[in-house]
């Protein structure tokens, strides 16, 4: 089983496994804590059909067990299997933890305005979000999911770059690298250009904030006067020095 207290003394473990150092984890630890209050105080008003104090005693009943759980779900995404050895739970107790946390997690996020939005709607919209984005950074990421039993979503989910199936996410992060939107998750198949077209996202960018992207998003640059994107190397040919300047300069 996965020793937790051992990992919450180690800032580097913490970081491997959570993504957070200690303070951040503590400051989060209280909005969480607050939140796991507010839900039992909600159930203790509802009728009871045993004592209190009765029925299976959870696993993880600490705040903080609770709140690692979740967190190193998100950040390391590993199966029901995986997550129910190393925290000595069956499989769907695992699963269960998952759907019962997330939900609080994202109400304690919502409350410290440090949740990605999922989709913008109009320029005034990300001004009014976002007024300290200075430049943006669009890239996909994709998360590898089992293998569809159905044929059809194993040809849709699977990714030719990746050479698995996956489930595909558009990420905008500011220059501070904080994450400011995170799209719904699409399929693996489909390209990060046509996702990116679907989503709309450079829509609701103001003109004067630079957009940079790699070049899996070509031809974006035809369309906006914002986008930063790096130089293609040409068939046969070789970039100019000028042209490599640039390019480490977009990076």
């Amino acid at each position: 089983m996965l020793n937790i207290n051992r990992v919450l003394k180690e800032d580097r473990l913490l970081r491997a496994f959570t993504g957070l150092n200690r303070k951040a984890f503590d400051e989060l630890s209280q909005g969480f804590e607050n939140i796991i209050n507010q839900e039992a105080i909600a159930k203790s008003q509802k009728p009871r059909k045993r004592s209190v104090g009765g029925g299976r005693k959870p696993r993880l009943q600490r705040v903080e067990d609770q709140l690692f759980f979740i967190l190193f779900y998100f950040k390391c995404y590993p199966t029901f299997d995986v997550a129910g050895v190393l925290f000595d739970l069956h499989r769907s107790r695992a699963h269960r933890w998952m759907l019962r946390l997330q939900p609080l997690l994202e109400t304690v996020l919502g409350k410290k305005m440090v949740l990605p939005e999922r989709k913008l709607e109009s320029v005034e919209e990300f001004i009014a979000r976002f007024p300290d984005a200075k430049e943006v950074m669009i890239d996909g990421t994709e998360r590898p999911i089992q293998r569809p039993k159905d044929q059809e979503k194993q040809k849709s989910h699977y990714s030719g770059k990746k050479k698995r199936h996956t489930r595909k996410h558009l990420v905008m992060s500011d220059q501070d690298k904080r994450v400011l939107v995170l799209s719904k998750a699409k399929e693996g198949k489909i390209h990060d250009k046509r996702q990116l077209d679907a989503e709309k996202l450079v829509d609701c960018v103001p003109d004067e904030v630079p957009i940079h992207v790699d070049l899996g998003f070509q031809g974006l640059q035809k369309e906006f006067v914002n986008i930063k994107i790096p130089d293609k190397k040409p068939r046969g040919k070789e970039l100019t020095e000028q042209q490599k300047q640039s390019n480490r300069e977009t990076k």
